[in-house]
């Protein structure tokens, strides 16, 4: 058997070490070539994607107006929001209804009733009326974001292992199923760890106390900035940016002690419904939106088993939305699409500091599941919206007026490359795979996005 692919670098006397790649004859290989796969999740089709406009720069903002209800001042600022209805003059009228067969009387009620009709159509609108007005503010905010990119590579492949290696066609359709899924595992990771980023909400699940906390953006129309206020996980195990035993303006300790409890979604659910996020949800049933809920299976389990709610998923027969369907779901539970991710981020806690715990490693280039993964107390769930953010990938460009050149798609599609170079590849006959990605996650109602982190082991439920 062959030695596994070295990198395609330059020793000191200037040769490449290449070896080889592919599996060739030695002791018969059978005609079935398989490959090992990891696990897949519902973020690559649920997150919206669109085009990363071309000739506007790599930094763009998104700008997002706030609801708006009216309020009895000029500016906003008063305690009580809405309008005040008040009679059309009622005194006027009773004076008006009750005056009696003295002339001068009727000549009062008759002015009143005047006055009155000038109210009601707005004729005392100016200086002074009392035709109780309100007003609407409006409010936005101008949100930054930026296109960001990364690049996969293959091993170096000598293109003269091909005529010896071992049913070769299947070897490299092998090979071509692994990048594609290296691909989709990256833009898992990608779109996950972005909501995530982006979304403005925290539920910390605690044995009681457990506070529903808002991050808002702390920026306005004036003042656009990219600091979210959102959650922020740690993502990439060198170091935590959230503080549990030191949160928020009490300062106090919101580090997860509970696990994940249909209480606390419920809660979570009426929040959703009053912020407005109900009219684009993913699915409608008996007139009430429902939503998605990306968790493990095992957190699935633990809010469908709960004691207490077991009868709602057994009666239940609505049907699923077409969108969510095609991801196996087969029916919501207490407003919720349960979207399995068996990836989900799982951490462990010391003195409020989370630390990601990845499900695989990857040792000489073999990818092993790691067994700290399985064992990791912290588990995240989401509560996706789709109207969130957006996913902007450049489109692929052939060339600029006179100028033109191989286009490259940024979605990770893997193209072969054989650059000559004098020394180590003269004839072009080494080559790899190599693929690009690219996106700009746009911020959109981020106040609609949900993260919550709860302990996975723990026997009591949050409340």
């Amino acid at each position: 058997m062959a030695s596994a692919a070295g990198d395609f670098s330059l020793d000191a006397d200037g040769l490449a070490n290449i070896n080889t790649l592919l599996a060739e004859e030695a002791n018969r290989i059978s005609a079935d070539i398989h490959r090992q796969t990891v696990h897949t999740s519902p973020w690559i089709d649920l997150i919206k994607k669109s085009a990363f406009p071309d000739e506007m720069g790599y930094q763009l903002t998104s700008l997002v107006y706030d609801r708006a209800i009216p309020t009895i001042d000029t500016d906003g600022t008063a305690d009580t929001a809405g309008v005040t209805w008040k009679d059309v003059a009622a005194s006027a009228l009773n004076s008006a209804n009750s005056f009696d067969t003295n002339s001068t009387s009727k000549v009062l009620g008759e002015q009143n009733i005047e006055d009155a009709a000038k109210d009601f159509h707005g004729g005392r609108g100016q200086g002074g009326g009392t035709d109780n007005r309100s007003y609407i503010q409006f409010s936005k905010k101008m949100k930054i974001y930026n296109l960001k990119k990364a690049a996969i590579e293959s091993p170096r492949i000598s293109l003269d292992d091909l005529r010896f290696a071992a049913h070769r066609n299947n070897q490299i359709s092998a090979m071509m199923d692994l990048l594609a899924e290296s691909t989709r595992y990256s833009w898992e990771n990608r779109y996950r760890d972005e909501f995530e980023r982006l979304a403005g909400n925290l539920v910390s699940c605690r044995t009681s106390g457990t506070v529903l906390r808002s991050l808002v953006d702390g920026n306005d129309d004036t003042n656009p900035t990219n600091d979210f206020e959102g959650v922020s996980l740690d993502k990439d195990v060198s170091h935590s940016t959230l503080d549990l035993s030191d949160s928020g303006d009490s300062k106090a300790d919101i580090s997860p002690n509970a696990n994940v409890s249909n209480a606390i979604m419920d809660k979570v659910y009426f929040n959703l419904i009053r912020q407005g996020a109900g009219k684009n949800a993913y699915g409608r049933e008996n007139g009430r939106p429902v939503f998605a809920m990306v968790c493990s299976s095992e957190a699935s389990y633990q809010l469908q088993t709960e004691s207490g709610f077991r009868d709602d998923i057994r009666f239940n027969n609505s049907k699923v939305n077409d969108l969510i369907a095609p991801l196996g779901v087969e029916k919501s539970f207490r407003g919720f699409y349960h979207l399995i991710d068996d990836l989900a981020p799982r951490f462990t806690l010391s003195s409020g500091k989370l630390t990601r715990v990845l499900p695989y490693k990857v040792t000489a280039g073999v990818t092993t599941l790691d067994t700290a993964y399985d064992s990791a107390q912290y588990e995240a769930a989401y509560v996706l919206h789709p109207e969130v953010m957006e996913s902007q990938i450049p489109n692929p460009m052939t060339g600029a007026g006179a100028i033109k050149f191989d286009p490259v798609s940024y979605t990770g599609d893997y193209k072969w490359l054989n650059i000559a170079h004098e020394a180590t590849n003269p004839d072009g006959t080494i080559g790899f795979f190599r693929g690009v990605l690219a996106s700009a996650s746009k911020p959109l109602k981020t106040n609609f996005g949900w993260v919550v982190l709860f302990k996975r082991d723990s026997p009591d439920y949050a409340a």
